[in-house]
């Protein structure tokens, strides 16, 4: 059941999310570039945009449940119809709603920091992600408790909303396919989201394994706040990555300093800005992972300070985690370059995933050496 919720989450959270961070980094580099300078072309690129949120969040808000409903068929045997209903009408409409709000909420970030002046690369980053879980999370639980009250009453109701949102399928497809940077995501944008859902499922795995262990539960609760922060901050690498080398150099071209072989120092030692801002992020990890570690232990109700062993084991895994991110970025957004891809569409989703993967991995490696040495400082 908890994998089954597990998957069922990622699904929703990586469209919604993931998705909304690729298609506005997209944005990004296109108006940092001074590509879009005409308004037509800017409404058309928004409600391009737009469109495609909509569709994909239609088509993986219907997969999110279908695997939820597999893996709960296969944990228990069985999986009542009305179940299944209650799963699609409420992933489906999650998406939509949250997806369409979260779409408006940048449009208008990136529009006001441009005209400010900003970089809305170091400013709609965080907040995607976050109105992004926090949006999510409510509509979630809003129309789950909504739609459980038609189950018996009006069952016809979950068909009907699920019947209408799929009409707007053609609708999207039209809109979409107007403009050449969202017809490219249209058509190739699906393999990241698809594959950065599978590398994150193993995540899943590997924190379904660790909560059965009652010694190990304490996970659940810190899990999302090294795999959010990771998450986060190798999102504004690749966005400014990307963002240079869009002002820059055509596709394929790179940098002379990145032809040879890869060595990950690149990430972090240079005289270029893309250098700075990572020395920068990985500064934040500590600072930042202690104001929520003390966080989480005062909501708890704890009247003593973590462990200085917990406290040193989950800062190591925040740590190595967002150092090996960023230099998976740094090689990752150039390679793809390199093969004339946009990083914006694919490095993302790889990246956030395989921060899950990391953080998961090596928070639970954490939480077996803390069991190991008899501290209960994590609970």
């Amino acid at each position: 059941a908890f994998l089954m919720t597990w998957v069922f989450w990622k699904f929703l959270e990586y469209y919604i999310v993931k998705k909304c961070l690729t298609i506005c980094f997209v944005w990004f580099s296109q108006v940092n570039a001074g590509k879009i300078e005409l308004p037509g072309e800017k409404l058309m690129l928004i409600t391009g945009n737009l469109a495609l949120k909509q569709l994909q969040a239609t088509i993986l808000g219907l997969l999110a449940s279908l695997m939820a409903a597999l893996l709960g068929w296969m944990a228990e045997g069985n999986m009542p119809l009305n179940h299944v209903v209650i799963l699609s009408s409420t992933s489906v409409s999650t998406a939509f709603i949250a997806s369409l709000l979260q779409g408006l909420i940048m449009v208008g970030v990136i529009i006001g920091s441009k005209r400010l002046g900003l970089n809305p690369d170091n400013i709609a980053t965080p907040m995607a992600a976050s109105f992004g879980d926090l949006i999510t999370l409510a509509l979630l639980a809003c129309f789950s408790q909504w739609f459980y009250t038609f189950m018996d009453r009006s069952p016809l109701v979950l068909f009907l909303v699920d019947f209408l949102i799929v009409c707007l399928i053609p609708v999207w497809i039209i809109i979409s396919s107007k403009h050449p940077d969202t017809l490219l995501l249209l058509r190739t944008g699906w393999e990241p989201i698809i594959t950065a859902m599978v590398i994150s499922s193993i995540g899943g795995l590997i924190l379904d394994k660790t909560v059965a262990d009652p010694n190990l539960a304490g996970i659940i609760v810190y899990a999302p706040v090294i795999n959010g922060i990771g998450g986060n901050l190798v999102s504004i690498q690749s966005s400014r990555i990307s963002t240079s080398l869009h002002m820059k150099y055509s596709p394929g071209e790179v940098p002379d300093d990145r032809t040879g072989c890869f060595s990950p120092c690149r990430a972090f030692f240079g005289s270029g800005s893309n250098h700075r801002s990572a020395q920068v992020l990985l500064s934040l990890v500590v600072p930042g992972q202690l104001i929520f570690l003390f966080s989480i232990h005062v909501m708890k109700g704890a009247y003593t300070l973590p462990s200085p062993l917990f406290t040193f084991l989950f800062l190591s895994a925040s740590v190595i985690q967002v150092v090996l991110l960023l230099c998976i970025a740094e090689y990752m957004v150039h390679c793809l370059w390199r093969r004339q891809k946009d990083p914006d569409s694919y490095s993302i989703p790889y990246l956030t995933a395989l921060g899950d993967l990391l953080g998961t991995g090596l928070l639970s490696l954490a939480f077996v050496i803390l069991w190991c040495s008899g501290n209960p400082g994590s609970t």
